[in-house]
């Protein structure tokens, strides 16, 4: 069964959320979400990443920066701002972007269930990484960036999200990125109940976006678990703050790739190279994929279209059949000599957003020697591997629109 709990949200009042509202902590640089946050004292970037209140020379993991982010959101309740729920609610949260809408529930899952592989992870952690979350949510008392996840579509709970969603929702409005965001508030007793009912039939949920945030929830569980073993399960500590949404609702975007140097090579010589991998044709203008296993290069001003040729990788393997391990493995490594696109500065990558024209833009502008298109990664893909138990290939996924932060936040202490 899938957990899912009600719990008393601090929110945004309806007429502040657009303030409010920002994008993740981990998708904008300081410099960026200083800017995004300049003129605005109540943007939740001040909770989330409370080093922009402070300049370079501050660590971001610094204990006044914790302790910032805490008196920034104890500012946000004692002005009245946001504001805590009088009793245990679940929260309907719809996206809609470029006429595509995705509605997922607000609530608590389970840190047992995280722990014991009935939420499935399909990426690595890094202990910096967890350890942060982990300092802020402690420092704060609260759980501030939800967890992204997913479930498999079911009638069940389609049926009960278009129900309550039929009337006016609480929260509404566009962000500056084209994002409407709804919220309605889900109080009646009854109706949570059914909610509750509909995914205790869900054999689990995956994790989409968040393995850091999640992974730092169960690290403070760990922790307080240590300083109380007489806990008794019930602890909000137990639970961490997630978004479930349907897989057929998902919209992921391709992750592109730039390299800065070609190895030593000519770029007839990279083609040349690339042609006993792929079938390589001239392109007349940008080439977007269209289908898997289809890459774009763009390569001195020129772009061609790469098909994998067949033998080169298992299309039956759930990792090496997705289109970044095949670049990877027949491309990036062999011929670039990239082993490790985690380190190596020598690669960048561009979330599918930017669009293909961004990899024409870095590499004219000589940054850069080769842009690569990728086709998207499937959700169908996602799934596989985290049902396999594998890890899926480093930046293979780009999901979006993002959630905001701070629509809904979890305390953990009063």
């Amino acid at each position: 069964m899938a957990i899912v709990k009600p719990f008393r949200g601090v929110r945004p009042r309806p007429e502040m959320a657009a303030q409010v509202a920002s994008p993740p902590y981990d998708v904008l640089s300081a410099a960026e979400a200083r800017a995004m946050a300049a003129n605005n004292p109540n943007s939740f970037l001040r909770v989330n990443k409370a080093e922009i209140d402070f300049d370079d020379s501050v660590d971001a993991y610094s204990e006044q920066v914790y302790q910032r982010g805490r008196d920034n959101l104890n500012r946000l309740r004692h002005d009245g701002i946001m504001i805590r729920d009088e009793k245990p609610c679940l929260y309907l949260y719809r996206l809609t972007w470029r006429g595509k809408s995705q509605t997922g529930l607000v609530c608590l899952t389970s840190v047992d269930e995280y722990d014991a592989g009935k939420i499935k992870k399909h990426e690595h952690t890094l202990p910096e990484k967890v350890n942060d979350r982990a300092n802020h949510i402690t420092y704060l008392g609260a759980q501030v960036g939800p967890v992204f996840s997913t479930f498999r579509h079911t009638d069940s709970v389609t049926a009960v999200f278009r129900r309550l969603t039929a009337g006016a929702p609480t929260t509404d409005f566009e962000s500056k990125d084209g994002v409407r965001h709804e919220l309605w508030v889900i109080d009646d007793d009854t109706e949570i109940q059914a909610l509750v009912a509909a995914f205790a039939k869900l054999d689990c949920l995956y994790i989409a976006d968040g393995h850091h945030r999640s992974q730092s929830a169960s690290e403070v569980c760990r922790r307080e678990r240590e300083n109380n073993p007489q806990y008794t399960g019930d602890e909000p500590f137990n639970y961490f703050l997630d978004v479930l949404f349907a897989d057929s609702e998902l919209r992921i975007l391709p992750y592109n790739r730039v390299v800065k140097d070609l190895n030593g090579l000519t770029a007839e010589q990279v083609l040349a190279k690339a042609r006993e991998k792929f079938e390589v044709t001239a392109a007349a203008g940008e080439v977007e994929p269209a289908e898997r296993h289809q890459f774009g290069m763009y390569l001195e001003g020129k772009w061609f279209k790469l098909t994998a040729k067949a033998g080169t990788f298992d299309e039956a393997h759930p990792t090496e059949s997705i289109d970044a391990a095949i670049l990877g493995a027949n491309l990036i490594d062999p011929v670039f000599g990239i082993t490790n696109p985690k380190t190596d500065k020598r690669i960048d990558f561009i979330g599918g957003i930017r669009g293909t024209a961004e990899l024409v833009k870095l590499v004219d502008s000589g940054g850069y020697k080769v842009g690569l298109a990728l086709h998207a990664t499937g959700i169908d893909q996602l799934l596989n591997v985290a049902d396999s138990g594998e890890v899926m290939p480093p930046k293979s996924t780009w999901f979006e629109p993002k959630l905001r932060s701070g629509m809904v936040v979890n305390l953990l202490k009063e």
